[in-house]
Parts: structure tokens; sequence; C-alpha cells
């Protein structure tokens, strides 16, 4: 792949990705239907959810110490942060707080939530309850809870840490008694020497331990302080109905465009030029605007002059004009216009102001009706002569005839000039005509210079009459509404086409409104 091609195809990704936001828009309902959902919801959820109240409490740890404003004395000695919070949420803890505040444990354990700041040595107790009453107390006898239950495991391990000194101190101090006895029972001066030196190291001994004990029992077995008391609050914690209702919007907006996107991918139907483009591989040669029924219901004219202000008949001339200039037509000159499927009404009146256009330009243009099923158009065109139908248009004997017979009509196309039609006559075998030599011979009439051949045929998916003539007139000019077709059809279209030799030159899209929709024919 060059660099030319994939810099186009950069390009193209934007206007791709605007095409598919225009595409989701169209789909206003739905995305009103999830906004909808989302604020009931959120409104639901605001006014019929059971308020729940929060209150917070706070305790700063400290370890046990003889003197905390020693030198050195560190707070958080011997303190495990994560064992202090499991501590915290244990079930002694919930079974001490329900008694204090005399509520059921289970419940009071199931409001708990105990964290930790960062870097701090501070538990923070949060308790959410349906009453401002009960979070405050219950979150104050938490606090009280654990601060008595952490007290209790401190002054427990002091105790055990004295009587096992105790353990050791009792036979030293008998056996300082005996020394006693032994020293004051004899006269000898080296034995009393002996037994005085052995005396003083049990003295040392004892000294050592009393002084171990009398520290643990100076310690400071106080676990930590209540920095923050749980208050009754004086609101619910949860969101408000402001903040629902904009939860609630933003999550029906994100529902309505989920619903438009699935909407978008399961619909057969095209929604846009840029992705009839894409898929039929031809650009958009003109969009007409939107037709109508004339008044008395019958069919709109096919020439486009007066109509619509103008527009139509403008819009005819820049399709025109667009073809004129395009190498592959101007190389051969001959042109079939085709609807994908059902009428040809529509693409009936582009191939006539498209005929109109060129005689505009200078071209002599013969217009040859190929559609031999439900020929119409030399019923709805003005001759040349005054509007005057030939004899043989009249004459009811002409469906046994052959095609195309050497008729010819001159049509008048107004301030455009004129053009020829070969009008079409309903035969036995469609197909042997449109290949037949005469049949041949007529098209080959754009080989003569300024010359230009416009075929109109049926639809493509509803005859093989259009594909039997896209090798000899093989520009093709397909008449679509985007809105009606779908992409399946095009691509078998343009598949047909290829296949038979032709080339797909361009695309005129029309969108029909309300009867006009009846008047020129859908396209699907």
């Amino acid at each position: 792949m060059s660099d030319t091609t994939r810099a186009g195809e950069a390009q193209d990704e934007p206007d791709l990705l605007r095409d598919q936001f225009r595409q989701l828009i169209r789909y206003r309902a739905l995305i009103v239907a999830g906004v909808l959902v989302g604020l009931f919801g959120g409104a639901w959820l605001a006014l019929t959810g059971a308020d729940t109240y929060t209150s917070t409490s706070e305790v700063r740890l400290r370890a046990a110490t003889v003197d905390p404003f020693a030198v050195g004395a560190s707070a958080d000695k011997g303190i495990d942060i994560g064992s202090e919070r499991q501590t915290a949420l244990s079930t002694s803890v919930a079974d001490a707080a329900a008694k204090i505040a005399k509520a059921p444990s289970e419940t009071m354990a199931h409001c708990l939530q105990v964290t930790n700041p960062p870097n701090t040595l501070v538990l923070r107790f949060t308790c959410s309850t349906g009453s401002a009453a009960d979070s405050a107390a219950w979150v104050n006898a938490f606090t009280k809870a654990y601060l008595a239950d952490r007290q209790a495991q401190t002054k427990a391990t002091i105790n055990t840490m004295v009587d096992g000194y105790k353990a050791q101190l009792d036979p030293l101090n008998k056996q300082r008694n005996d020394l006693l006895k032994q020293i004051d029972n004899t006269t000898d001066q080296q034995v009393i020497s002996s037994l005085t030196s052995q005396q003083t190291n049990l003295l040392s001994r004892i000294l050592e331990l009393n002084g171990n004990i009398s520290g643990l029992r100076a310690l400071d077995s106080t676990p930590g302080s209540v920095i923050k008391t749980g208050a009754v609050p004086k609101a619910p914690s949860g969101p408000g109905l402001p903040m629902m209702l904009g939860l609630g919007g933003g999550v029906g907006i994100a529902l309505g465009l989920l619903g438009a996107w699935v909407r978008l991918v399961f619909d057969p139907a095209v929604r846009s030029e840029g992705e009839v483009t894409r898929t039929l591989g031809a650009p958009v040669l003109g969009t007409l605007p939107g037709g109508r029924r004339r008044r008395g219901g019958g069919p709109a004219p096919l020439l486009a002059e007066g109509q619509s202000g103008g527009r139509l008949a403008e819009e005819y001339r820049a399709v025109g004009f667009r073809l004129a200039h395009d190498k592959r037509f101007a190389e051969r000159r001959r042109l079939l216009v085709v609807a994908p499927r059902g009428s040809s009404d529509t693409a009936a009146a582009v191939a006539v102001n498209l005929s109109a256009s060129f005689a505009e330009m200078g071209m002599e243009v013969l217009l040859i009706e190929a559609d031999l099923r439900t020929p119409s158009l030399s019923a709805r065109l003005r001759t040349a002569d005054g509007g005057a139908r030939p004899g043989w248009a009249r004459s009811p004997g002409l469906g046994e005839g052959g095609w195309p017979a050497g008729l010819q009509v001159s049509i008048d196309a107004g301030e455009s000039g004129s053009f020829d039609l070969v009008p079409g006559r309903r035969v036995r075998n469609v197909a042997r005509a449109l290949t037949s030599a005469p049949a041949t011979r007529l098209f080959s009439e754009a080989d003569t210079p300024g010359a230009a051949v416009v075929v109109l045929a049926p639809a493509v998916l509803a005859y093989a009459d259009a594909l039997a003539l896209a090798d000899r007139v093989d520009g093709v000019v397909v008449v679509c509404d985007p809105r009606e077709v779908h992409r399946a059809d095009l691509v078998r279209v343009r598949e047909l086409v290829t296949a038979a030799g032709g080339a797909v030159l361009g695309v005129v899209l029309h969108s029909e409104e309300g009867a006009g929709r009846a008047a020129h024919g859908r396209c699907r």
C-alpha cells in the first residue's frame, strides 16, 4: 500500500466518524427514551431508597511506655496498623460494643467500616445506619470497645510478664535467706567471705528482677486517644435527588446511544450519502429535492422545468454536467439509468431530465426506453409537434410487433431544446428484443460525434434486462432513496453490473416526502 493511499484512508477516518455520529443522531427517539429511562430510574432511587446516615470517629494509637516524653521514645513502637484494623473489626469488639450500645451485635457489625489514613497511626471508624442517632451512638460504642479491648490486652501482657519475673524472683529470695542463716551459724572467716560473695551476687540479681517488675508496673497502658468523636449527622449521607438525576441522565444518554448504535448496526438500510458511496464504490452525483403529487392525484410530470422553484431542474443540470465531464462517460457517451428495486418512476424522471440536460449542452441525444414490460414514457412526454401522440402509440395491436421497429419520436424539452425518444413496447420475448441486432445498432448511435444515448431499464434486482444491456451501455447510473434501499441490494447491484461488463458511474439520490413516495416510487 502506497503512502498516498494510507494518507487518504487516514483523512477518511474523521469523515467516517462524523457520518456515523450523524446516523446515530437520526435515532432521536431511542436516545430520548434512554434519557427518560435514566432520569426516571435516578428519581425513583432517590425518592424510594431508604435514607442512610453516617457517623465517623477517629482514634490515634500509641504504644505502652514508661516515659512518653523521653528522648528516643516512638509512638509507633510495636504497633502493626494492619493487625489493629483487624482487631477493631473482630467479633469480640463487636460484642463489647453491642453491650455498650444495647443493640444486636450482628446488626452493628454490618454497619462498621475501619480505615487507616496513609502514613498515620489513626484508625477511622465509620458506621452507617438508617438512624442518625444510632449511627453516632454505635460508632462511639465501637471506639470505646476497641480502646478497652486493646488496653485489656496490654494489661494482660504486663501481668503475664510480671508473673514470670516473680516466678524467677521467689527462688532467689529463698536462696538468699538460706545464705543469711549459714552466715549467722558459722565463725570461719573464709566461709563467711565466700557466703558473703554469693549473697552479693544474689542481691544483684534480685534487684534486677525487682527493677523489671517495677518498670512493667509503671508502664502507661493507655492504648490511644479519641481525636474525633462520632456526632449525630444532620442529613443523609447518600446522594441527593439532584445528583441522582444527574447520574440517571448520564446513564440514560449512554443507554440511548447504545440503543441507537445497536439499531444502526442491525438496520439493513443505508442512511447517508457516505454509506451509499462506500457500498457502491461510486460518487453521489446529486440529491433530488423531495417530490410531490400534482393536484388531482396524478403522477408528477417527468420534466422538471418549473417544479420546486427551479431547484429540481438545476439539480438535474448539475448531475448532467458532472456526467458530461466524466472521462468514462465521455469516451463512449452511453448511459444506463436504473433503480435497484421496485418502481422505476424516479429513474424515468432522471433519464428524461438527463437527456434534456445533454441536449441543452448541444448534444444529439437519443433516449431509449428499454423497459419493455411497463412502457410509459411516450404517454407522459410532450412531443415536439405540439403534444399530439403518434398513431402507433394509440394502435391497440402493437403489442405483438417487434422492438425497436424503427419508431422514434422528437420530444420537446422546453428551453433545453429537444431530444429523440425510442419508446418501449410490450413484446413477447424481452431478452431477445434487447439483444437483437436492431437494438445493438440503436445503441451504437452514441458513436456518432456529438451524440449521446441514454437508456432507461427496469430495476436491476427485479429483472435481468439491465444486465443484458450493461456490456453495450456500460456507464450505469443508479437511482435510489438512501432511506429505503438496503446495503445488501446496493452490493448486489455493484457485483451484477461489474460482472456484466459495466461500471457504476455514480448515484442519484432522491428523498420522497409524503405522497411523493407513491408518485415516484420507492427504490427498494
